[in-house]
């Protein structure tokens, strides 16, 4: 006779799978990329090791798939940059950001930054998550100095990131997302939108290059 109780069960497959993403997501949140082994993580998951090869093709693969980003570019530029006034686009920014990761427990963002430090296809995850995520909306706002002002919001951005989830320090780590909003949004409008100094000490406006460059 069949247990009503299985009827949709996963394939004992996909079961693994998942418990191999779950295992990742905390090794690699507590130990970094360097400090987490293959086979701990299917210790933790109570699988083979053999099935990380199977189903990522060894522990970047995994690893890339257990820090994947809760958010898309499109996401953020449909959701964020297009979504109301631009004076109010920090504002946005510092409540998206916050809001998603605290819905995911920031497991995945610290794992990516702490494996940063030591791990190059970490450090390129990260790099091009800013640079794709939110340079095609610079683009788009008519101000000078693009990629130092993308620079500046990027570094704003991964430096709360690092306190909130990494370091958990306090009272950023337990700080209502308003309130973060209400006290970080203001600088990273200047960077966004507000005057850089650098033409009044005698650099040149810089612009994005055109498509022909």
């Amino acid at each position: 006779m069949t247990d009503p109780k299985r009827r949709g069960r996963r394939p004992a497959g996909e079961d693994t799978k998942a418990a191999l993403l779950a295992a990742a997501r905390e090794v690699f949140t507590e130990q970094g990329f360097d400090g987490a082994t293959v086979r701990a993580i299917a210790a933790r998951a109570e699988v083979d090791p053999a099935m990380v090869n199977h189903w990522f093709g060894g522990k970047q693969g995994l690893f890339a798939a257990a820090v994947e980003l809760p958010v898309t570019p499109d996401f953020i530029r449909e959701r964020v940059f297009d979504a109301g006034p631009r004076e109010e686009l920090a504002a946005r920014v510092v409540r998206t950001f916050v809001t998603t990761w605290d819905n995911t427990g920031g497991g995945g963002f610290a794992a990516l930054v702490r494996s940063a430090a030591t791990q190059e296809s970490a450090a390129q995850m990260l790099r091009e998550f800013i640079t794709v995520a939110f340079g095609t909306a610079f683009h788009g706002l008519d101000v000078d100095h693009h990629e130092l002002r993308l620079g500046l919001f990027g570094s704003q951005m991964a430096g709360l990131g690092l306190a909130r989830y990494v370091l958990r320090l306090e009272p950023i780590a337990s700080t209502d997302v308003e309130t973060l909003v209400a006290t970080i949004a203001p600088t990273l409008q200047h960077y966004l939108t507000g005057k850089l100094p650098l033409d009044d000490m005698g650099h040149t406006a810089s612009r994005p290059p055109s498509p022909d460059q």
